[in-house]
């Protein structure tokens, strides 16, 4: 892959550092040290000293032996002292590479904003109370246990249903943050379930300001 000529020097290698994962500064260093020992590392990136002039060092870089790039650099670049390619880290095209490698983030709702039928909810809560758990028979022929919670957030409060392993995960008084739930209607009142392929856990730290009383 060689680099495009409207791309700067530094701009093109934070790419590669964004892109390989590695640090952007070690990534500079590997290069001065490959134009002393022809060849250095960096990560999985392999980098090799592949000719010079009288101004450039031409550079072939590999991982797992599969060229990523080749590229000339010049020779004055290599003794700048001021983070030449740390600086180009926060470019919107690098920026985009990294939100990209992240995923999609996540929308979390507040409590009002729940309406039944809704599917992959994500929100950040406190556990007012916990009933004590009962068992039932299922639909599939089996028994399972169940308990009512009350979770709240500055916004308003909703009933949790909580099932067998998931009652144990947390307690009254824990924040919690519950990721891809559904809402359903119970007795004519809005709930939250966390199917299977949901996940709810314990933070450590309240991240919520509890404005939010339980409606009586």
């Amino acid at each position: 892959m060689m680099r495009r000529s409207k791309t700067s020097t530094s701009e093109y290698l934070a790419f590669l550092s964004a892109k390989y994962d590695v640090d952007p500064d070690r990534f500079f260093s590997a290069l001065i040290l490959a134009t002393e020992n022809k060849k250095s590392k960096c990560g999985d990136l392999s980098i090799e000293l592949r000719g010079e002039t009288r101004d450039k060092v031409m550079f072939l870089i590999l991982t797992n032996l599969k060229v990523v790039a080749q590229l000339s650099v010049f020779k004055r670049f290599l003794l700048e002292n001021d983070q030449p390619i740390r600086n180009f880290m926060k470019t919107g095209k690098i920026l985009r590479l990294l939100a990209k490698r992240a995923g999609p983030s996540k929308t979390f709702y507040a409590i009002k904003n729940l309406r039944s039928g809704m599917k992959k909810i994500c929100l950040k809560a406190k556990v007012l109370e916990i009933l004590t758990p009962r068992p039932i028979y299922t639909r599939y022929g089996d028994y399972a246990t169940v308990a009512d919670a009350l979770i709240a957030d500055e916004t308003g409060t909703i009933r949790l249903c909580l099932w067998n392993e998931q009652i144990r995960c947390v307690s009254a008084g824990d924040t919690v943050q519950i990721e891809n739930a559904r809402t359903t209607t119970f007795r004519g009142q809005p709930q939250l379930n966390i199917g299977k392929n949901g996940l709810i856990s314990s933070l450590h730290e309240s991240t919520i300001q509890m404005k939010a009383v339980v409606n009586t």
